[in-house]
């Protein structure tokens, strides 16, 4: 039976709350503890933010934890707890960034560990269940992913298009090499000739 994007979503979420459950580990995190006031030190947390454990924002980023550095999810629940009271799905993105060595990533070209490429939020409804206008879809809509903005998950049609660039590149560089060399070649050739000459 094939699976929709949404329907991959709901399994990654049931997934991890039923490995946490198996683990003993509760599907809210515990609010970090009050930290001193102080407006002088920059590290002082003044947020006491819960952490659902069972959103699919937390799931996604314990997964992406977990296979990165081949550990068990139980492993990796502090870190997606921090990351998540941190920066909020967003953080899911500077993440996959992270894991790839700080470089940018391309979601026309890396599926996205949010939405699975699709571009859209999963935890939000759909332009058709909502019955948003068709125009909407082009003009900064409320439903793109918040990790990869929207960016359609294409690999083999925008590949296409980057070959084409790169070759017309590769042949401008290529023609403007000729001409330099071309050039350079007359160029000493008169000077050749004319310490020949003297």
């Amino acid at each position: 039976m094939p699976t929709t994007v949404f329907d991959q979503a709901t399994h990654r979420t049931a997934d991890v709350t039923a490995q946490l459950a198996t683990l003993g580990i509760p599907l809210t995190a515990p609010a970090p503890p009050p930290a001193d006031l102080n407006p002088a030190d920059p590290w002082a947390s003044s947020y006491p933010v819960p952490v659902d454990r069972s959103s699919l924002a937390w799931c996604t980023a314990v997964t992406m934890l977990a296979d990165h550095h081949h550990t068990g999810i139980g492993h990796q629940v502090l870190a997606a707890d921090a990351l998540l009271r941190e920066l909020g799905v967003r953080g899911l993105a500077q993440l996959h960034s992270d894991l790839h060595a700080g470089a940018p990533i391309d979601y026309r070209f890396t599926r996205c560990p949010y939405c699975s490429g699709i571009g859209e939020d999963p935890t939000q409804p759909t332009c058709g269940e909502v019955g948003c206008a068709p125009w909407h879809e082009f003009d900064g809509h409320e439903h793109l992913c918040p990790v990869c903005h929207g960016d359609d998950h294409q690999p083999q049609g925008i590949a296409e298009e980057h070959l084409a660039e790169l070759e017309e590149l590769l042949g401008d560089a290529t023609e403007e090499r000729e001409e330099r060399t071309s050039l350079r070649y007359r160029l000493s050739a008169r000077l050749y000739r004319r310490t020949v000459r003297t």
